[in-house]
């Protein structure tokens, strides 16, 4: 029988380690394995009460940030920031889901040694000593052997001290090859920033203050870049202006979340959206709403983009273009932006550069309400994985290390990275999570989560001033894992020499702590008011981060060569494997609004959470339209096989009024075969189905460039969605009246 005194011992359990977020000394230590009796808790913790920890939520790459209530020990709840100025108190489902990544049964506990065959999953724990010393003696017998250019580091995009850590690593090993990856970083967008605005980083788009919201594919409500940032911004600008009301027009082949919450939805041809923004400044141009002294030679570069000349090739009427031109130009000021689903056609770069042309032609980058310009501080890398795929092919790397990215399960299967990859002698994998690129690693070392690590994380985009986050431990360690930054650190000490000069740290809290140190030297007095570093740095971790309107730069507006940015623009609608006659639809694919890229599928408070668009939980599916569907014999729910000449799969059908009749579309995140119980076997993964290409200027892989057919499938399989029917089914559930009933009852 369990008596009193020790049911209290046992209630103290995970109790330490509460304050571990302002305290360095703590973060060090192992997590406590001893029992605190409530009796006589830490002074640090009172139970019942809650702490609350500033930091910054990593669920993607947006940067906002979050507040965490830990009580006893544990994470409890995740909340926005409400001083931080990209999300400014707001948070999504998914920075909500976080703390399923903390306590994820699925998480890799402990460090693993690969036993059997690659990509089988046999691995024997090792201890953390282990793991260092054959990482360590890897690099030495590289560099040894004079092949330190061998060494590949891939990680998913980071911007902050991590990165710089990273790139000291590399950069003091001798290897060029640190690569940065993910299905969506938007390189596409920063080639055409460069092109237009003069700088590769991502603008602030400040919905908030425009008048006209002219959007070609953007969701910006659910997944395209900051959409907490972004929903913040379209609220304030339909309702947050007196006498104000800003005008949203969506234009996009399938109806997104901010399709739905527009004033007009155009549904344009699969691939011509450049076209129709080119056939816009064509008659802005020639309207005369252009003010420059180069305006003829606009007219010259443009005039074969004449909504006569591009009407039939985009499918949206002449009336149509000329009157989305006249309130545009008019509408002082007014905001064109270009999403994932317009970036992602062959000539996505392209289309990209067209739409921001409108920003420049009606005089709205650098102006309230349209493009601000942010800290250009993005270091440009055309290193694409579609290079890593082939150096690892021809045997350039010999020892790979992967952190938070997973190419095997986003890059189509005609690329054939997984074959490629069977080619690097050594696989080493940080990684929280075992996924289809993990799972091929000869040696895991696990990492912490977001909430049990150091680090920052510089917003792009940010809110035309530099915004930071900091990265604290909310919480000890829950499993036997080490931060990122910890096991470079340590590598580096096990390899000595030059490597453990450049990186003499003893943990990455303390390396972090020096690097915003010479951010205080450089901006005290400055932007930064605090009289020495102790109070700054803790102001910060209270603050959850640095911004201000001083860390501003001010940017003039280049100057536009009307033939220079001519080479850059699309002269033809984007391209589309497979004959029209065997494969009727175009594909398009889109990222779901809370999986994304896929990263968030082991996350079961996601997989619960209704599509908002279609109700679908816990599954995949396919769009099409109801009347196409019953021109060809298909019901709602029906299991189809979707075919292209690259490759099939097989989901359930949703019948969708907001698609065009010649378009099919799947939400990209499910399909995955190695990625925990609760993603595992769910759904297909529709990047299997597109062909291995790249857009030419920026090495980005296209998602939309292939055409489908669809047949009923023999396979089992249902539509599961919490939606209801549009048919009161004789229920009498709405009841009505006539006009004359309602006059009758005021009288």
């Amino acid at each position: 029988m369990l008596n009193r005194r020790d049911f209290l011992k046992l209630a103290g359990v995970g109790a330490t380690g509460a304050a571990a977020g302002f305290a360095l000394a703590e973060y060090s230590k192992n997590p406590a394995a001893k029992l605190i009796p409530y009796l006589v808790p830490p002074e640090d913790i009172i139970p019942g009460v809650a702490n609350w920890y500033a930091s910054a939520c990593m669920q993607c790459g947006a940067g906002c940030g979050i507040l965490v209530r830990v009580m006893e020990g544990r994470a409890k709840k995740i909340e926005g920031n409400p001083i931080h100025p990209v999300n400014k108190g707001g948070l999504c489902a998914r920075g909500q889901a976080g703390l399923q990544a903390l306590y994820n049964p699925d998480r890799i506990k402990t460090p693993l040694s690969r036993t059997g065959e690659r990509g089988k999953g046999e691995f024997k724990e090792i201890t953390w000593e282990e793991g260092i010393s054959i990482l360590s003696k890897n690099l030495l017998d590289l560099r040894g052997k004079g092949e330190s250019d061998k060494l590949c580091l891939l990680t998913s995009p980071i911007r902050g001290h991590l990165d710089s850590m990273l790139e000291v690593f590399m950069k003091a090993y001798g290897s060029p090859n640190y690569l940065h990856y993910e299905l969506f970083q938007y390189e596409n967008l920063r080639f055409a920033n460069k092109v237009v605005l003069g700088q590769y980083t991502l603008p602030h788009y400040d919905i908030a203050n425009t008048n006209y919201l002219l959007s070609f594919g953007a969701d910006f409500l659910t997944s395209w870049i900051s959409p907490v940032n972004h929903s913040y911004g379209y609220g304030h600008m339909r309702q947050g202006r007196d006498g104000i009301r800003g005008k949203l027009v969506q234009i996009e082949p399938r109806l997104s979340l901010a399709g739905a919450n527009a004033d007009e939805w155009v549904p344009v041809r699969p691939g011509s959206e450049g076209l129709l923004a080119l056939s816009i400044a064509y008659e802005i141009v020639a309207g005369g709403y252009y003010k420059g002294g180069d305006a003829q030679r606009w007219k010259d570069v443009l005039n074969r983009y004449s909504a006569k000349t591009t009407a039939p090739l985009t499918e949206v009427p002449e009336q149509k273009i000329h009157s989305l031109a006249r309130e545009f130009a008019a509408a002082k000021p007014g905001l064109a932006i270009g999403g994932e689903n317009v970036a992602s056609y062959e000539n996505g770069s392209a289309n990209l550069v067209a739409i921001n042309l409108l920003n420049y032609l009606t005089g709205n980058i650098e102006k309230t309400g349209g493009v601000i310009l942010n800290p250009d501080w993005v270091k440009k890398s055309f290193n694409p994985i579609s290079t890593l795929a082939q150096d690892a092919a021809n045997g350039k790397i010999k020892t790979l290390i992967l952190y938070n990215t997973n190419p095997v399960f986003t890059t189509p299967a005609a690329m054939k990275i997984e074959q490629s990859l069977n080619k690097v002698p050594f696989i080493v994998s940080l990684s929280s999570f075992n996924d289809e690129t993990t799972i091929l690693a000869d040696l895991i070392l696990p990492t912490h989560t977001y909430l049990e690590d150091w680090g920052d994380v510089f917003a792009e985009p940010a809110a035309g001033f530099q915004a930071t986050a900091i990265i604290q431990p909310a919480v000890n360690p829950v499993f036997n894992t080490r931060g990122v930054g910890d096991i470079f650190l340590a590598a580096a000490k096990g390899i000595g020499g030059n490597m453990q000069k450049e990186l003499p740290w003893d943990n990455f809290g303390v390396f972090l702590q020096d690097s915003w140190k010479k951010i205080y030297e450089r901006y005290k007095g400055a932007g930064i008011t605090e009289a020495n570093f102790k109070d700054f740095w803790n102001n910060l971790l209270a603050k959850g981060g640095w911004w201000g309107k001083e860390a501003r730069r001010s940017k003039s507006v280049q100057n536009l060569s009307p033939a220079e940015v001519s080479a850059n623009l699309p002269s033809e609608p984007a391209r589309f494997d497979g004959d029209d006659k065997e494969y009727p639809f175009y594909l398009t694919l889109y990222p779901h609004s809370v999986f994304k890229d896929g990263t968030g599928a082991n996350l079961p408070w996601l997989q619960e959470l209704p599509d908002q668009m279609t109700s679908v939980v816990w599954g995949t599916w396919v769009e099409m339209n109801p009347i196409t569907a019953q021109g060809i014999g298909i019901k709602d729910g029906d299991m189809l096989k979707v075919e292209s000449p690259y490759g099939r799969i097989h989901a359930p059908v949703y019948l969708y009024p907001g698609q065009r009749p010649d378009t099919i579309s799947i939400p990209i995140g499910q399909g995955h075969r190695s990625y925990g119980r609760y993603a595992d076997g769910r759904g297909a993964n529709p990047i299997e189905l597109i062909p291995y290409k790249t857009d030419a200027k920026t090495g980005a892989i296209p998602l939309n460039s292939t055409r489908v057919k669809v047949a009923k499938s023999d396979m089992s399989g249902r539509l599961v969605k919490l939606e209801g029917v549009t048919r009161e089914l004789g229920r009498n559930i709405v009841q009505t009246i006539s006009l004359e009933e309602f006059k009758n009852m005021k009288s």
